[in-house]
């Protein structure tokens, strides 16, 4: 018998597949299968006929964050130079310091888990083509382009948050988690009116 799976439960893989997640980063050994105690393949892969929902790591989930937080201050620095609207350059600001700060969070929670986790906040490669589309815009194209990566990138950021603060595995991650989802909210309802 078949159950569909609900789609709070795919989340975090899908954020880990590539929604602006830590595609490469996991480590096959970081996934766990929930409530069927089936195996991964031996390629790593999980088998899709048996619909098993995937749980996301202490780890997983600190470098998601981690990497989310780098690439939210790099893009916030082009934007104060490179944005055209005011508005936009005061929103970079807050991602600056508001990101900063997040980070710094992220960061003690992580050293409190049992054993310790070190967040990764190398970027996807979603990320790095990213920024890399925002060095090369200018004017109302670079406009364009930063609000828009804005918009996907606090989407994907919030729902990671509210997943694992919700069903996390690391207690320390969980209080991050839900101490740091109404600023994410915050940020994502403002980048929307912009």
């Amino acid at each position: 018998m078949r159950f569909p799976l609900s789609p709070a439960l795919l989340l975090p893989a899908a954020l880990l597949a590539g929604c602006d997640g830590n595609a490469g980063k996991s480590n096959v050994n970081d996934t766990v299968l929930a409530d069927n105690g089936l195996a991964t393949e031996p390629n790593g892969s999980i088998p899709v006929e048996n619909e098993t929902a995937v749980v996301i790591t202490g780890q997983a989930f600190a470098n998601t964050i981690a990497a989310s937080d780098a690439f939210e201050i790099a893009a916030a620095k082009l934007a104060e130079t490179k944005a055209t609207v005011q508005d936009l350059k005061d929103f970079a600001a807050m991602m600056i310091r508001d990101h900063t700060a997040s980070t710094d969070k992220l960061k003690a929670a992580a050293a409190v888990a049992n054993p310790a986790i070190t967040p990764d906040p190398t970027y996807t490669d979603e990320q790095k083509a990213n920024l890399q589309t925002l060095k090369d815009a200018t004017g109302a194209e670079f406009d364009t382009a930063y609000k828009s990566q804005q918009v996907t990138a606090h989407q994907s950021a919030l729902a990671a948050l509210q997943a694992y603060g919700a069903s996390g595995e690391v207690q320390s991650l969980r209080e991050f988690a839900a101490a740091v989802t109404p600023t994410v909210q915050e940020h994502f309802d403002r980048i929307k009116r912009l």
